[in-house]
């Protein structure tokens, strides 16, 4: 039986092609300490595991969980964000809850765009965006994210004809693989934009716990009349360590919640109704979990950036996310260069490329292992005499 053409214009799985090549290394019994990866190397705080665990031996949580997510939940999330960023949500109409929010990223082209329609995506970008254009049928065009432009979009740059045909427009701040972070005008630019040439936003705010230097990242919908033209996609992931948990939620405008509503009606029945009460947990108790895991990324990222000084490799600090964007030496190309670490100094980095075309250039290294991990591997690249 052949694949449908839905599936066979799906683009090649990224990470899967990466943790391949790393996993092969690993079973030749090598020592790989790999920086490539993306997962929250902490456990998930234990007053959310203990919420999980008293929801599971409730046989009320056996039972379907209604279409739409439990209103505890919901609730949560609203007063989240009316404690977080000061911004009042209807959890009725103006929260979905999502399985994950990647699972949100690949719908919301299927539940708004027809085949053949325009978004545009950052560029580098989170490689999963374009499994969500892919599966709906839609083009896309990219945004540039440059280090001239602090790896901020320059709308000025889109054609007019670009802006006419866009329906959809995704942005992703604090920015994966950049480690960029955007201000309230820059969003104020965003909604503008999309106002005028009626262009939805979907803001993925994977990262938005993670900001350093006591800067605490902004949400898109902290801009003057973002829930008009936008949501905003939150997941669990990051920011409370439910990496495995699967689950997240979007905010905002009610037309984009209620079209992902209508989709996840046809696809699930909600998620398994305990992991939603653990979640509302995560979001209503207390959040120095939340302080304390930022704080250890800070620490990371201040030995990451003094162990690439020690052996002249120049980077710039991130200031959001728990990923640095790191410069590839001249002679290497993002993905020899990734090949070379792995190969010599069993060092595993996600080569800029998979991110798209203006992510030549760069490898991705993310905060994610232990500190003295972080340091053993710089050191390893140290040895290997490229940045004398």
């Amino acid at each position: 039986m052949e694949l449908s053409h839905r599936l066979s214009r799906m683009p090649e799985q990224f990470f899967a092609s990466l943790v391949k090549k790393i996993d092969h290394a690993i079973s030749e019994g090598r020592d790989i300490i790999n920086l490539g990866q993306g997962n929250p190397d902490q456990p998930t705080p234990l007053h959310i595991v203990q919420a999980l665990q008293s929801a599971v031996a409730n046989p009320q949580t056996h039972r379907y969980s209604p279409f739409r997510g439990i209103p505890q939940l919901k609730q949560a999330a609203a007063d989240f964000y009316a404690r977080e960023y000061d911004i009042g949500l209807d959890p009725a109409t103006e929260i979905a809850i999502l399985f994950g929010s990647k699972a949100g990223l690949a719908e919301l082209p299927l539940a708004l765009l027809n085949e053949g329609d325009l978004m545009l995506l950052p560029d580098p970008g989170y490689p999963d965006y374009l499994s969500g254009a892919a599966l709906a049928g839609v083009k896309f065009d990219t945004l540039p994210l440059l280090a001239r432009n602090n790896y901020l979009p320059d709308f000025n740059h889109l054609s007019n004809k670009q802006k006419s045909a866009a329906k959809l427009m995704y942005l992703n701040y604090p920015n994966n693989p950049t480690g960029a972070v955007a201000d309230v005008d820059f969003f104020d630019s965003a909604v503008s934009l999309a106002k005028n040439s009626s262009i939805g936003i979907v803001h993925d705010f994977a990262y938005g716990a993670i900001g350093f230097d006591n800067c605490k990242p902004i949400s898109f919908l902290q801009a003057k009349g973002a829930k008009d033209v936008g949501v905003e996609l939150y997941t669990f992931s990051k920011t409370y360590n439910m990496a495995g948990w699967r689950i997240g939620f979007a905010a905002g405008n009610a037309k984009m919640v209620e079209a992902l509503e209508i989709l996840q009606d046809h696809l699930y029945v909600s998620l398994f109704p305990a992991v939603q009460q653990a979640a509302a947990e995560a979001l209503n108790g207390s959040q120095q979990c939340v302080y304390n895991m930022v704080a250890l990324y800070q620490e990371r990222r201040k030995k990451l950036m003094d162990a690439c000084r020690n052996i002249g490799w120049q980077m710039s600090a991130p200031k959001g996310s728990f990923f640095a964007w790191l410069p590839v030496p001249n002679g290497f190309t993002s993905e020899s260069f990734a090949d070379f670490l792995l190969e010599y100094a069993d060092v595993g980095v996600a080569p800029g490329n998979g991110f798209g075309e203006y992510g030549e250039g760069y490898v991705r290294v993310g905060l994610v292992v232990d500190a003295a991990r972080i340091e053993e591997a710089i050191k390893r690249i140290g040895r290997l005499g490229i940045f004398r």
